[in-house]
């Protein structure tokens, strides 16, 4: 770090999300988190980030709990952020329907959104991650279609939005990663490594500068 620049503050950042949040797959235990973290640090950007991703949960239930879980990990810092991660799960079809409706999603995200603001925690929301055809069937144009409703609104809150699926739909070695693992639904480190780098040059380090500037 330039000696003459500002200390970097004491910042802290909570990941919001399911199973890839958590790094499910990842047989180092990092996942895209903890790979965008070590980023940060190398970088001289020092973070204590929070992941806090639950398997299988969808937007509904993350809306119910994310309060609570990150207001004790932002009680103390001097600057604070939270990184949203979630839809993958609500595009995920039962009986022939995904879990959650996209107007639900959407409004999940807005109402999370609108709560942030409350608080005056600046979000990042980092959009859906590819997968494959049976867990939902109805491919590309459902997935795209809930990340141009998350750019959409995330514009109109003033937050960034880091687009995912296009970024990963066309890489063999996307899909690669996720039968290396083996269950069908996550990738292994390859394919967090992708995400991580997706989501660094997709914003990351302007939102995390502007987060820190607040303190």
């Amino acid at each position: 770090m330039n000696p003459d620049a500002p200390a970097w503050p004491d910042l802290r950042i909570c990941f919001l999300g399911d199973s890839y949040t958590q790094g499910v797959g990842d047989r180092e235990g990092r996942g895209w988190v903890g790979r965008l973290a070590e980023k940060a640090w190398d970088r001289g950007r020092p973070v204590t980030g929070y992941g806090l991703g639950v398997r299988r949960q969808t937007s509904s239930d993350i809306l119910g709990r994310w309060s609570a879980e990150a207001a004790p990990r932002l009680a103390e810092g001097e600057a604070h952020g939270v990184v949203v991660a979630f839809g993958l799960n609500d595009t995920a079809h039962v009986d022939g329907r995904p879990r959650v409706p996209q107007d639900e999603t959407v409004r999940n995200l807005e109402t999370l959104l609108a709560e942030a603001a409350g608080r005056g925690w600046p979000v990042l929301v980092i959009g859906i991650p590819p997968m494959p055809a049976p867990r939902r069937p109805d491919g590309t144009a459902y997935a795209t279609a809930l990340e141009a409703a998350f750019a959409k609104t995330c514009a109109a809150h003033g937050v960034p939005f880091v687009p995912v699926y296009d970024r990963l739909v066309d890489r063999p070695e996307w899909w690669a990663s996720i039968e290396a693992f083996g269950d069908g639904a996550h990738p292994d480190e390859a394919g967090y490594r992708m995400l991580a780098d997706i989501v660094a040059d997709g914003g990351w380090w302007p939102w995390l500068d502007a987060v820190a500037a607040r303190a």
